[in-house]
């Protein structure tokens, strides 16, 4: 049974829910006998000094916010014996799904996170982002920087309106892959490298993507016409978009992915440097709980 926690929170996750839910959550591991510090983070970096600083001290480290903020704690935990907690008090909350805990009640959470085990899991590296869900360039990165910057509900529903937004003038890109040593070239209109099934609020991208298989899941939607392309992402709910024509998954290890226009990727739901990136498996590098 875990005795000691930190929880990293990122107080602007869920228009300042997520300080509320890990107090409520931290109340409930304290009546179980559990000590708990909960710490504030100022972005993205500072959270990863937090949780290397809790991982030092032996604790058991808790990600409190969005998928981003998960990403970033895990950065801090990558390549060490510290265990990751997830509590999915963001927009998207993607991870959270493919970790099957029992959220709905408080007390109930608070004893799954003391008792569960814990396993192994991959990452992804992004150059030097550490990804625990996935990279995506494309429409869906758009969609992304568009739900970011428009004033939408701070619900998953939220990533589904601003993909609707942007497809009204969306063009096709020119990709230009290297992957797993091989040069290809795909013109379309996304590419995602998925660790896990789940991305832009409940979508199924890569339905067959698991955590600790050693691989990755590249996805790509080829190019077809607007009046196509809504079905797809109907069907992405479902998972069910990876049988459509002109959709490729397949599992990899490593790709880097170039377009033709200069278009910025995001992964977990935060943006990357512009330019290309390579994304690569890094396998059993982080212990994540109830995976």
């Amino acid at each position: 049974m875990r005795e000691t926690f930190t929880a990293v929170v990122n107080p602007a996750a869920g228009r300042g829910t997520a300080a509320a839910t890990m107090i409520t959550l931290a109340r409930h591991l304290r009546d179980t006998g559990a000590r708990v510090q909960v710490a504030y983070s100022r972005g993205l970096d500072h959270a990863t000094e937090l949780a290397a600083a809790a991982a030092g001290r032996g604790d058991t480290v808790l990600a409190a916010g969005g998928d981003g903020l998960a990403g970033a704690v895990a950065a801090g935990l990558t390549g060490t014996a510290a265990e990751l907690g997830v509590v999915p008090a963001g927009r998207g909350n993607d991870l959270a799904r493919a970790v099957p805990l029992p959220r709905e009640d408080p007390a109930t959470f608070a004893a799954a996170l003391r008792e569960r085990p814990s396993r192994p899991v991959d990452v992804a590296m992004a150059a030097e982002r550490v990804v625990l869900g996935s990279v995506c360039a494309g429409l869906d990165a758009a969609a992304n920087d568009a739900a970011n910057r428009w004033r939408l509900p701070r619900r998953p529903v939220a990533y589904q309106i601003a993909a609707a937004g942007v497809l009204t003038r969306w063009r096709a890109i020119t990709y230009d892959l290297v992957v797993d040593g091989v040069p290809e070239r795909l013109r379309g209109h996304t590419v995602v490298i998925a660790n896990s099934p789940w991305y832009g609020g409940a979508l199924r991208i890569a339905p067959a993507a698991l955590l600790d298989d050693g691989l990755l899941d590249l996805v790509t939607v080829g190019e077809m016409g607007r009046h196509r392309l809504v079905p797809v992402l109907a069907a992405m709910r479902r998972g069910a978009h990876v049988t459509m024509p002109g959709i490729t998954s397949r599992p990899i290890r490593e790709v880097t992915v170039a377009t033709d226009r200069p278009l910025r990727c995001y992964a977990d739901g935060e943006p990357l440097p512009p330019g290309p990136v390579t994304v690569r498996v890094r396998p059993a590098a982080l212990r994540l709980i109830g995976a």
